[in-house]
């Protein structure tokens, strides 16, 4: 419950547009009157320092991939909306041995 209620605060602060704290952290969750150790409120303020918080949650599973529309080199494609799309390879997939094909079988 202490690191939800953190999180949120650090949520709130970033909302906010207020530089995310320890001690900031620490004031919200006493508002809210719950208690979290101060070290857990420093570190979470570590972590997210530097950090686009609001870029980090519409990124959400993004997985690091740029965007369906952006163009590779950040110029516009030439030939429209067909090369717009990288084509995917067919990867083959090997092709699982079966008793049969080593000259014996379950039944044998």
């Amino acid at each position: 419950m202490s690191e939800l209620a953190a999180t949120y605060a650090a949520l709130i602060l970033a909302d906010e547009g207020v530089e995310i704290t320890g001690d900031k952290i620490n004031t919200l969750t006493t508002a809210a009157k719950v208690e979290i150790e101060p070290i857990w409120a420093s570190l979470l303020a570590k972590a997210l320092d530097g950090k686009d918080i609001k870029a980090l949650l519409t990124n959400v599973g993004g997985g690091g991939a740029p965007a369906a529309g952006a163009v590779a080199g950040g110029a516009p494609a030439a030939g429209g909306a067909a090369e717009a799309a990288p084509v995917e390879e067919k990867k083959e997939e090997a092709k699982e041995e079966s008793d049969d094909d080593m000259g014996f079988g379950l039944f044998d």
